[in-house]
């Protein structure tokens, strides 16, 4: 898959972040714990591109992989790369990382209250980010109306600045944690899961919102769900990930208009509802992920494929190209 992707990739003056060959593995006591098995992504400027799987398939520790926040636990990460604006991020001192993380790379987590401090103002967490990437040495007035501002493109009156976490309902919480994450007008934004502890009507507010805010900092962003709703409404590019590999990948007119898919991607739609097919009940993926302690040989999904064949059980398959559209099946 490297190749194919080498190949695909974008010119290099738009491209903003490569992953190439991401291994991961979590020591424990008892087992080794394979996470993340040879991912490659690609992020242009000003692209969107939709993470997409079951929980556990790998997505979120790609995520932290990128900001280096991955437990203390892992084996060392050798032979891959992630390269951002160039420059391989696995190589950077720790002081490094922390010029980028919340100026050029930010992140919004899945649970807004984990990323507040009860005890702080609003206003005193936002300009904090502010404060600590004061390269520029600006005054206190000048950081108190950068936070204002910040606060009213995300929907929020500075006059709440004032007020702590606990005074916010769930989703002025996560419209908070967003004005967190673009205060320093990052190039690159990673959202994981951003609207799942949110009601139906907040959630699409929040997306309108994130999206009106990519459209104006041209920001490029990693958008982890496992909701193809919110895919198809936000996303340009989808990669699909089961069982810590890219099974599929394209445009978002590959993903949900091409008649080429791979059976999980056909077993992730079949678990949707349809406003236009009457249907007596959703057909859901049979089993469970395999456990990352015991991977199955050959292709990954094969003890859950409805089409799987003899050799899906002992041969890894090759990556099928379609131009811009990438399946991992032997039935390609």
């Amino acid at each position: 898959m490297l190749n194919v992707f080498l190949k695909k990739g974008a010119p290099m003056d738009s491209q903003l972040l490569k992953i190439k060959n991401l291994f991961i593995k979590y020591e424990t006591d008892d087992d080794t714990i394979n996470a993340v098995n040879g991912t490659n992504l690609e992020i242009k400027k000003g692209e969107v591109l939709g993470l997409v799987g079951e929980t556990g398939a790998g997505k979120t520790t790609t995520a932290l992989s990128v900001l280096r926040l991955l437990p203390k636990n892992i084996e060392e990460i050798t032979q891959s790369e992630i390269l951002f604006n160039g420059k391989d991020l696995l190589k950077l001192s720790e002081k490094e990382m922390m010029q980028i993380r919340g100026n050029k790379i930010s992140m919004i987590f899945q649970d807004p209250m984990s990323s507040l401090n009860p005890v702080l103002t609003v206003g005193d967490q936002i300009s904090e980010v502010l404060e600590l990437h004061n390269f520029e040495q600006k005054s206190k007035e000048e950081i108190q109306k950068r936070v204002d501002e910040i606060l009213e493109l995300v929907g929020i009156t500075p006059k709440r600045k004032t007020e702590y976490p606990h005074q916010f309902s769930g989703g002025m919480k996560q419209r908070v944690v967003i004005a967190m994450a673009l205060a320093c007008e990052p190039e690159l934004l990673i959202a994981d899961e951003p609207t799942t502890a949110l009601d139906v009507t907040i959630q699409a507010q929040v997306l309108a919102m994130m999206n009106d805010l990519k459209e104006k900092y041209n920001t490029a962003m990693l958008l982890i769900t496992h909701d193809l709703g919110v895919v198809a409404q936000m996303c340009d590019n989808v990669a699909i990930m089961y069982a810590g590999e890219i099974i599929e990948y394209g445009s978002i007119y590959d993903i949900f208009g091409s008649d080429r898919k791979h059976p999980y991607t056909i077993g992730l739609f079949g678990s949707i509802p349809s406003l236009t097919e009457e249907t007596d009940r959703l057909k859901p993926i049979e089993g469970l992920m395999p456990e990352p302690t015991n991977l199955p040989t050959g292709c990954k999904f094969h003890p859950r494929c409805p089409r799987c064949m003899n050799i899906c059980e002992t041969t890894i398959p090759d990556y099928a190209e379609f131009d811009s559209h990438i399946i991992k099946c032997h039935l390609y």
